[in-house]
């Protein structure tokens, strides 16, 4: 049956009203979204300036204070100088170079907290003025208590690294970079699918699964990915195709107990994380080709388009990173690109699962 084109003039005048109703909530959510994607980015640009512990307090309200003068100055450098990192990697360190590392975790902190408030008086704004219906309530307060929750990860993380080590417990790393990455895809799918349900027909299960296979492995590479640089593990092998010379080197799986060996071995992080990568591209290449032979939407096509292309170029800069021996820009790239990867794989699963309302949200935007 061939497939008839969803336009404006095919959606009822009542379903057009709210969808022009709906308009704001989609800006709100896609900003929502837009933000999380900068905290990523500047959680890896504190990540590689080893910025994360410069501040050793977790104050929800009066932490987005920094510190106002010098004797305030003095009393946080006083704090860092208390935990290990300083004494085995900043030793000496002067207080302006404390002041740089400061800032990239305040500002951190600092996004975060401007994220909750972006949620959060829009939210009660919407729903004390009628604009969400009882149906979406519990979905959106559970995304802000997702984003609550991230916050307490976030600390649990930092915690993990102010007594007996030099940095984050890479494990503790890898889960809040992971939870980060669950809430946008939670934000971005909500903000696409709040159109009314059109009649353009689902692809085959199959191409459902497929897609939800695709987007799962996307998130299992970002907490992999996050493995390999809570470990370091790029700066140990660091050429490819072969690691050390061989496929899979002698360190692999060499560490009891397994799950320690799982989050804390170099060679076995980097090495799931490289064959992580392979099957990815694999999985998205089959999902392409399923979808351009029977898909009866474009935007299913386009998408599975931009996904492969995003996987491809994700994994050459993957390479280039470990070839180049993990160069600032490069390796911020890298997460940058990721979180593009999922945003890629989070529109084409929608495009997949619900087509009908994919399209008139994307609609939408043409309503007058």
């Amino acid at each position: 049956m061939a497939m008839v084109p969803m336009t404006l003039e095919r959606i009822p005048a009542t379903r057009r009203a709210g969808l022009d109703a709906d308009r704001p909530i989609r800006v709100w959510l896609y900003v929502v979204a837009a933000m999380i994607f900068a905290m990523v980015v500047v959680g890896g640009i504190t990540r590689l300036t080893e910025s994360g512990l410069s501040i050793t307090e977790w104050q929800p309200l009066l932490g987005v204070i920094p510190p106002l003068n010098d004797a305030d100055w003095h009393a946080a450098f006083e704090r860092y100088r208390q935990i290990p990192q300083y004494h085995v990697m900043n030793a000496g360190m002067t207080l302006d170079e404390f002041r740089f590392i400061y800032f990239w975790e305040w500002s951190h902190r600092l996004l975060g907290r401007m994220i909750g408030v972006a949620f959060a008086l829009p939210l009660l704004w919407f729903w004390a003025t009628g604009r969400i219906g009882r149906d979406r309530l519990p979905r959106l307060f559970g995304l802000f208590a997702l984003g609550g929750l991230q916050g307490a990860v976030g600390w649990w993380m930092v915690a993990s690294g102010l007594v007996d080590r030099t940095e984050v417990a890479p494990l503790r790393l890898a889960i809040h970079m992971t939870f980060a990455a669950v809430i946008f895809s939670a934000v971005l799918w909500t903000a696409l699918t709040l159109g009314p349900e059109g009649r353009t027909p689902r692809p085959s299960p199959i191409r459902r699964i497929g897609a939800g296979v695709v987007l799962g492995w996307v998130l299992l590479q970002i907490f992999l990915g996050a493995l390999v640089a809570g470990n370091r593990a790029g700066l140990v092998y660091d050429t490819w195709p072969l690691m050390a010379g061989r496929l899979m080197p002698g360190e692999t799986f060499s560490m009891v107990p397994l799950w320690r060996d799982l989050v804390e071995n170099q060679a076995t992080v980097q090495f799931l994380h490289r064959m992580g990568a392979y099957v990815l591209f694999a999985l998205v290449i089959i999902q392409f080709v399923t979808i351009v032979v029977t898909a009866r939407t474009a935007t299913a096509r386009v998408s599975a388009f931009a996904l492969g292309f995003a996987v491809l170029f994700q994994i050459l800069v993957g390479i280039a990173v470990l070839l180049m021996h993990v160069p600032f820009a490069l390796a911020l790239i890298h997460q940058a690109t990721a979180m593009a990867v999922l945003t890629c794989a989070v529109v084409h699963a929608v495009s997949v699962f619900a087509p009908g309302r994919m399209e008139t949200t994307l609609l939408a935007h043409d309503v007058r």
